[in-house]
């Protein structure tokens, strides 16, 4: 990508790319470490480095703090702050050890703590009366009715049918509640917010991990609303309960049940999300937004496009040792290089997809997860080489 002034900004995430866009976008200058290194993040990327491992990982804590400090001096000026994506929900102690070196952009480590401790959560939304699924550490009676989590994970792949016996530690067992998937994303100063905007989600789910994330799906401006506007009003004060309760600043994200008139919160997000795909297609650029609202500065979002978008992950149905070196469609996105490797079942790549509403969204993603298939196929007659995507 041609370089441009602007400020430079730090990112850190499990993979960086859609920041790296989003900082574009907003006319900044992307310096990333994440765990990937796809062939677009590095096209984004002004300066990358590469991590190695969870960020949660008390061994790699040390490793993060150097290679963010190198990315900081390549910079031709001082970087403005730092941006975390996924991977640091667990990791309350490493983000503030990152805060005492960079300017932390976002949620306050002490925020995301209390919004990722399962049973303080818990009794926080107990106590601003939201709906949350009971949670428990305890033996549990009838393990049918429950799953088990790991604190701080993202992405569903940590989520299991719960065992016997007490929680692992680091994990925690939550009540199974029925519904389908949605999120609200919002903009918060730690005192109110802003609404982003309402997606809907689904799971890719495997063998192995059944509730690994699919995708998110936010409708066109001149659709029918996923939800009811008062519906979406009673959410949206909720959430901006637990904004004011913990000091939450930043883009973030709310994950609930919808079933009926019932719903319930699942969990807060306490960063930008999988949905930035999907999202930042106002005219304000969201991560400039974003900054904003974590100096206090709350922007007014505009209204959805009039197009339906969707971003969804495809997860390798077979292991790519190596990745073969093809032009990929301009609709995939996180495009691992050519001669690296992508575990079975591991994430391969997003696709992308626009439309005049939700439907036909649907379809050209199918369409396209088809289309990417046929062109990792080396052979008419192999079918070892696929995308594996569920439908929405």
């Amino acid at each position: 990508m041609p370089r441009s002034g602007g400020a430079a900004v730090l990112i850190a995430a499990q993979s960086g790319r859609a920041l790296a866009q989003a900082a574009r976008r907003a006319g900044l200058i992307p310096l990333v470490l994440d765990l990937f290194g796809d062939a677009d993040t590095l096209a984004l990327a002004e300066h990358h480095r590469t991590a190695r491992g969870r960020f949660g990982a008390t061994r790699l804590g040390e490793d993060v703090l150097r290679q963010l400090d190198e990315l900081a001096g390549l910079s031709r000026t001082p970087p403005i702050g730092i941006v975390l994506g996924s991977g640091f929900e667990g990791a309350p102690d490493l983000m503030a050890a990152v805060a005492r070196r960079h300017r932390l952009i976002g949620a306050s480590p002490g925020a995301v703590a209390a919004l990722k401790d399962p049973l303080g959560f818990a009794a926080l939304c107990a106590r601003l009366s939201i709906p949350h699924p009971p949670v428990t550490l305890d033996p549990l009676a009838d393990r049918a009715g429950w799953l088990l989590k790991r604190a701080g994970g993202s992405g569903g792949s940590h989520i299991r049918a719960a065992g016997a016996g007490r929680a692992p530690p680091g994990a925690y067992f939550q009540a199974r509640m029925p519904g389908r998937a949605h999120a609200l994303a919002i903009l918060a100063d730690g005192r109110g917010l802003e609404i982003v905007g309402f997606t809907e989600q689904w799971s890719a789910p495997s063998q192995l991990r059944p509730h690994r994330y699919g995708g998110a799906l936010e409708r066109g401006a001149t659709e029918h609303p996923a939800l009811p506007p008062a519906l979406e009003a009673e959410i949206a004060g909720a959430v901006a309960r637990i904004v004011a309760a913990t000091g939450l600043r930043g883009l973030a994200s709310a994950d609930f049940l919808l079933e009926g008139e019932a719903w319930w919160l699942t969990e807060i997000n306490p960063r930008p999300g999988a949905t930035l795909d999907v999202l930042d297609r106002r005219p304000t650029p969201l991560l400039a937004a974003h900054i904003a609202a974590s100096l206090g500065r709350l922007s007014r979002m505009e209204a959805a496009p009039s197009d339906a978008a969707a971003a969804a992950i495809c997860y390798a149905a077979t292991k790519y040792a190596p990745v073969p070196p093809i032009r990929w469609p301009d609709f995939v996105r996180d495009r691992p290089r050519a001669g690296s490797s992508v575990a079975r079942e591991a994430p391969l790549c997003t696709l992308i997809a626009e439309g005049p509403d939700a439907a036909a969204v649907r379809t050209r993603l199918g369409e396209r997860a088809n289309m990417l298939g046929a062109l990792l196929r080396p052979r008419e007659d192999d079918d070892e080489h696929e995308c594996d995507r569920r439908e929405p």
